[in-house]
């Protein structure tokens, strides 16, 4: 393998949980809910899906389907369809929605995964270079330098600012051309079957990860250092997906 591709959501970070996400933006505005309404609201947030990087909304309501539909491709859609979701939820107060939309950008609102440090560090240590392929509507470079691991990414290739997202092979091709790999020495990593999936289309190999909790996955990426030192008949077989 020459080159390692990497979601960001459910992959590298995790976002806070919606109890956690509302506390946050509740103290940032000074506004007060007691314990038992604080614990609905939040379920009522999470069930509505207005947590980005948590669960999907279940159902989108009529007027946010377009905004939901091109949220990757641009920011000011993405904003429009989460705090849309959030309106779902009646809030104390209604500059609440737009306190709830920034918290989920702070780094502070995202955890790297335990391993993730130890795995994106050996990478760096075997000469392999990596990518990072989201689909975005906004800017996740402050969370990795915040948490010190963007120093290990050489290229961020984001929905957003290239006007396609996952599964469409031209993103991860965008990537693949910016470290300077071919995509059959490429492996893409990440929680979506569909979307980080769509990385076979072009020939690269594709490892999938349970977007689970921190806290229970603990080495999740790890195989991602066996699968890069992995031999093939001459020594750089292509992976194949799922494997």
């Amino acid at each position: 393998m020459a080159a390692v591709l990497f979601d960001f959501s459910g992959t590298l970070f995790r976002i806070e949980s919606a109890d956690a996400w509302l506390r946050a933006a509740l103290a940032g505005t000074g506004l007060t809910l007691s314990a038992p309404e604080s614990a609905r609201t939040a379920q009522a947030l999470e069930a509505s899906g207005a947590l980005p990087g948590g669960a999907p909304p279940l159902r989108v309501p009529e007027g946010l389907a377009d905004a939901w539909e091109a949220r990757d491709l641009d920011p000011e859609q993405h904003r429009a369809a989460y705090t849309g979701l959030s309106r779902q939820v009646p809030l104390p107060d209604p500059g609440l929605h737009d306190a709830l939309y920034d918290r989920h950008m702070a780094p502070q609102a995202w955890s790297p995964y335990p391993d993730a440090a130890e795995v994106l560090s050996a990478l760096r240590g075997y000469g392999i270079a990596v990518g990072v392929v989201s689909n975005i509507g906004w800017d996740p470079r402050p969370v990795f330098r915040a948490h010190g691991l963007d120093r290990y990414v050489d290229t961020y290739v984001l929905s957003y600012e290239h006007g396609v997202r996952k599964p469409d092979p031209r993103l991860f091709s965008t990537a693949c051309a910016a470290l300077g790999a071919e995509p059959g020495r490429t492996l893409m990593v990440g929680d979506d079957r569909r979307a980080d999936g769509g990385a076979a289309a072009l020939g690269c190999g594709v490892h999938f990860v349970d977007p689970l909790p921190v806290t229970e996955r603990p080495a999740g990426l790890l195989p991602v250092l066996d699968l890069v030192r992995r031999p093939g008949p001459r020594g750089e077989r292509p992976l194949r997906p799922g494997k």
